[in-house]
């Protein structure tokens, strides 16, 4: 079982207000430099599960996205941030948070930008399968970097765990719920998508959901009631399989 390698933060360098969770860039003990998604921020740490199960399916699907990892946050850190509130995030966030490798000079995808046909219609597969409703014009969270595009930001995917605090729930409705994907940034490569799922669906195997999830910190999982933490694992595999197997209604006309 793989996780994701851990670091240890040794300074918060500047906030990131592009948006409402306010990450921030930080510096890391490995000599890394790191967007950091805090788990004090508004949603909590569903947010950083569906960052890493969507960002480490997309790097095993040939998608590009910067290296993820789990990123410690000690005290000492907010002690000379003088901006009330970063320093109140800071200190919400103490323990395990997720750190984003940052890509010096990146740029965000624009209408400027020509993709790889095949390339686009791979991460608008992904996005459809995960539901990740967060990759629009208004907010593309795509970069470019050394002329490649990049996916980031996955954390508005998975919806459906958010529905578990009263419990897990069942599959059937995430299996079948379409994707609206007039609203895609991408949706002009919607032609390439029954050709992405013919090369992607049969890559995306049990024994890779499982490997994806078990990289999520546990604590980050819960709490669920009546789910430990290997149940609350084992149900972000039923989901995405469920939706695998339940006919690609969510491709729409596109399948």
């Amino acid at each position: 079982m793989s996780t994701l390698r851990r670091v240890r933060a040794t300074r918060y360098v500047v906030p990131l207000r592009e948006g409402g969770s306010l990450p921030g860039i930080v510096e890391a003990d490995d000599l890394g430099t790191y967007v950091c998604k805090f788990r004090g921020a508004g949603q909590g740490p569903k947010v950083l599960v569906a960052e890493v199960v969507v960002g480490e399916l997309a790097r095993a699907l040939g998608i590009r996205t910067p290296e993820l990892v789990a990123l410690e946050l000690e005290a000492p850190i907010a002690r000379y941030e003088a901006d009330e509130e970063v320093q109140d995030l800071l200190t919400a966030s103490l323990g395990l948070n997720l750190g984003i490798d940052f890509l010096p000079g990146a740029f965000g995808y624009d209408a400027g930008t020509e993709p790889d046909p095949v390339e686009a219609a791979r991460i608008l597969w992904l996005d459809a399968l995960t539901a990740n409703v967060d990759r629009s014009w208004r907010n593309p969270n795509l970069l470019v970097w050394h002329r490649r595009l990049w996916a980031i930001d996955h954390g508005a995917a998975l919806y459906f765990h958010h529905s578990w605090a009263g419990g897990l729930t069942s599959p059937e409705r995430f299996a079948v719920q379409p994707y609206r994907l007039d609203d895609h940034v991408l949706v002009r490569h919607v032609a390439g998508l029954p050709e992405a799922d013919a090369e992607l669906a049969p890559l995306v195997t049990d024994e890779l959901l499982r490997d994806v999830v078990a990289r999520v910190p546990e604590e980050w999982l819960g709490p669920v009631p009546d789910a430990d933490a290997d149940a609350v694992r084992a149900a972000y595999v039923t989901f995405l399989r469920a939706r695998l197997d339940g006919g690609r209604a969510w491709l729409g006309e596109a399948r």
